[in-house]
């Protein structure tokens, strides 16, 4: 058990103390109706809900300390009157202080780790994971930790979230930590970072992918999701590596501020990494890193620069350059990224389910295939657009996909709360005339899977785009039980 002052040690800006900071705490908690006798609750403001709102709640439930930004009003801390009131802790930010006492409640378990952050619109996933394999070869025990699972060496859990709220991704960390894991590597939301979920851990380094349109629901605008993940490197200690992508326009803004070790890579720009593409088809890529020569499975130019990140994340851990290239050739991508189906009847015919939900992720995954495909073969591509998320991407989005497809079918993603319906309208407000000539609207994403199936010809290429790894879609609140990959293959066979 720690106390309320071990806890607070590093948390800056206490501004007010009422009451022993020598007493015990059983758990932290920052969701009231979690909070039994002992715990220490801290109210958190939230994009949908504030914390200080819930302190009563809290109280009544056995609270034995409130961290909070305000103190709320009613409260005799003199305790003049003799009925036993919690202590309360004053800070400028509790969500930074709920991370850095969740650091300290698990007694540091970064420290005990080399844990690197993935930031970035697209490419978190695939990077990851691909590190997780890497470090899994070359004979270490590592943990991962984002948007498919969480892994503990070859123990895996389902992931809610991308990045864990902070209690929870310490208490992970710690399980890591007393698991054996020397490396973790972790993606980073930008919801995560705004947040403050990631306050205490101290990170080895951080990697900055690229940023393009996405999350502007929650961030405002692109200048504050830009920012939200610049402040992962802004805050990395200096004994830290900062690797940035320098293809992309915001990879040396991401990191003027760093006082960490900048390191770059890129395909296209001189780079301390830089590789080269010498071949590039649906079997994989022959790549130049390094000064030498090798072959990936992984496909498209967008997984050489991923490649290239990895590799030189795993070079600025300490990782022998040979041993790392060998093991590169043999590592495959995360489920659901570019991720082939070859039809068993249609010679050449294959599906690509692909995790692009942002309008630049798509374009990638679509121009990808434009040059890897046969130039008589056609593209279908089946794509969506989540509920009650940024719908300025949407009318974006089927435009793109139009653009560089021969047949387009837009469908439902994961409505969530909003009509499907009402989604789809919105994103064929972004088709001009002859684009809406070569687009089917059908809001059942069974039947419009079956439909490009059907539509496909030998040595066609059938994209179904926006879901990737998930096992369900989410309607009205209910996740109902879905898989793209099965239902292709599904429909594959009859």
């Amino acid at each position: 058990m720690k106390t309320l002052a071990e806890l607070l040690h590093s948390v800056p800006d206490v501004r007010e103390i009422h009451g022993d900071t020598g007493i015990g705490i059983n758990n932290l908690r920052f969701d009231s109706r979690l909070v039994q006798a002992g715990d220490c609750f801290v109210a958190v403001r939230g994009a949908t809900s504030d914390g200080h709102q819930f302190i009563d709640k809290a109280i009544e439930n056995g609270a034995a300390a409130i961290v909070c930004e305000e103190m709320p009003g009613l409260f005799d801390v003199s305790n003049e009157s003799g009925i036993r009131n919690p202590e309360f802790v004053i800070v400028k930010d509790s969500a930074e202080a709920l991370g850095l006492m969740a650091a300290a409640f698990y007694d540091y378990p970064s420290r005990e780790l080399q844990v690197v952050g993935i930031t970035g619109t697209n490419g978190k996933t695939t990077i990851t994971t691909l590190l997780h394999q890497l470090y899994t070869a070359l004979g270490y025990k590592a943990g991962l930790i984002g948007t498919v699972e969480n892994r503990i060496g070859a123990d895996i859990t389902p992931s809610t979230h991308t990045t864990p709220d902070a209690v929870s991704l310490q208490q992970l960390l710690r399980r890591m930590a007393d698991a054996g894991c020397a490396f973790v590597f972790m993606e980073t939301s930008s919801h995560a970072i705004h947040q403050r979920r990631i306050a205490g851990v101290e990170f080895a380094g951080a990697v900055f992918t690229n940023l393009t349109h996405d999350h502007l629901d929650y961030h405002g605008t692109f200048a504050n999701y830009r920012d939200a993940k610049k402040r992962l490197f802004d805050d990395l200690p200096k004994t830290a590596f900062a690797l940035t992508n320098i293809d992309d326009r915001n990879g040396q803004f991401m990191v003027q501020n760093t006082t960490a070790k900048i390191r770059t890579y890129g395909l296209k720009k001189p780079a301390d990494f830089k590789t080269k593409i010498i071949e590039n088809d649906l079997n994989g890529l022959y790549l130049q890193l390094d000064g030498e020569a090798f072959h990936a499975r992984l496909i498209g130019e967008f997984n050489a620069s991923n490649l290239t990140a990895v590799y030189a994340a795993a070079s600025l851990l300490g990782a022998e350059k040979m041993e790392s290239l060998t093991a590169l050739s043999g590592l495959h991508g995360a489920e659901g990224r570019f991720e082939a189906i070859p039809h068993p009847a249609k010679p050449e015919c294959i599906a690509i389910v692909d995790y692009a939900h942002t309008p630049d992720a798509l374009e990638q995954v679509l121009e990808t295939i434009g040059k890897l495909k046969k130039r008589q073969s056609k593209v279908i591509t089946v794509v969506g657009c989540g509920g009650d998320r940024d719908k300025t991407k949407r009318p974006v989005m089927a435009k793109t996909a139009a653009r560089l497809s021969d047949q387009l079918i837009l469908t439902s993603d994961n409505p969530r709360t909003e009509d499907p319906n009402t989604i789809l309208r919105d994103m064929e407000a972004g088709l001009e005339p002859d684009d809406l000539k070569k687009t089917l609207t059908i809001e059942n994403r069974e039947q419009a899977i079956k439909t490009a199936c059907q539509f496909a010809a030998p040595g066609d290429v059938i994209l179904v785009a926006g879901k990737g790894h998930e096992k369900y879609q989410e309607i009205k609140g209910v996740k109902y039980p879905f898989d793209d990959k099965a239902i292709i293959k599904q429909y594959f066979t009859q």
